[in-house]
């Protein structure tokens, strides 16, 4: 939810449309051909938001690194999928133009603090763990 609160304001205060190119599934085959409301979107980002998550959780079980390098890691995976969606602004007019400076670093900007705050939340959720075993 972080993520899309911080897309919708940065979108409001400047015009950028990063949070319509977060909630964008224009390119998406069959996705693309749902009427969807920005509820129904946002939902989906969630979804998606909460997979990478777990997938983050997991994948911390098994290489069981130290709190500071799982928010490292979660920080660079989440930059690394900002980085990767990105250009699907090519696929849609709705979107920022893949030239826009600004629309990158207000997007590369919130990824990277979804990876902090998710990198934080999965530690606390580890410390707890190891609290309660």
């Amino acid at each position: 939810m972080l993520l899309g609160l911080y897309m919708k304001a940065v979108q409001q205060l400047t015009g950028e449309t990063v949070y319509t190119l977060l909630l964008n599934i224009d390119y998406i085959t069959l996705l693309n051909e749902l009427a969807l409301s920005e509820l129904g979107e946002f939902a989906l980002h969630l979804v998606v938001s909460a997979l990478v998550g777990i997938g983050l959780a997991l994948a911390f079980r098994i290489v069981r690194w130290p709190v500071v390098q799982q928010t490292y890691a979660a920080i660079a995976v989440s930059l690394l999928i900002g980085l990767a969606l990105f250009p699907t602004t090519l696929l849609s007019d709705r979107t920022p133009s893949i030239e826009s400076g600004a629309a990158w670093s207000w997007w590369l900007v919130g990824h990277a603090v979804y990876g902090w705050v998710l990198g934080e939340l999965l530690g606390l959720l580890k410390r707890k763990r190891r609290y309660l075993c």
